[in-house]
């Protein structure tokens, strides 16, 4: 059985690998990171910088699955009555 060398790089003093930026993520992704970010939060282990960029990071990442969301409502369309219409958010019917 080969036993693998993987080193955790934070643990060995070296920075975290690159995180894309929030803007250029999918909803999914950006979501399953902010999850992991405020689970990460949740426990109280991090240290006080660490924490403030990781609220800065689930800042970004809530805002831009914020967007996606109010950008993915204003495509939906309802069909009513045999025609097609915009659906609106604000009361939800159909314009």
């Amino acid at each position: 059985m080969v036993r693998s060398n993987t080193v955790d790089p934070v643990e060995n003093g070296a920075s975290p690998p690159a995180r894309p930026a929030a803007h250029k993520m999918k909803y999914e992704a950006a979501l399953s990171e902010l999850e992991q970010i405020v689970q990460h939060m949740e426990g109280g282990l991090l240290p006080l910088e660490e924490s403030i960029s990781a609220y800065r990071r689930g800042s970004e990442l809530l805002k831009h699955c914020q967007q996606q969301l109010s950008d993915a409502e204003r495509k939906i369309q309802v069909l009513e009555e045999g025609t097609l219409r915009d659906f609106d958010a604000d009361d939800g019917a159909a314009q």
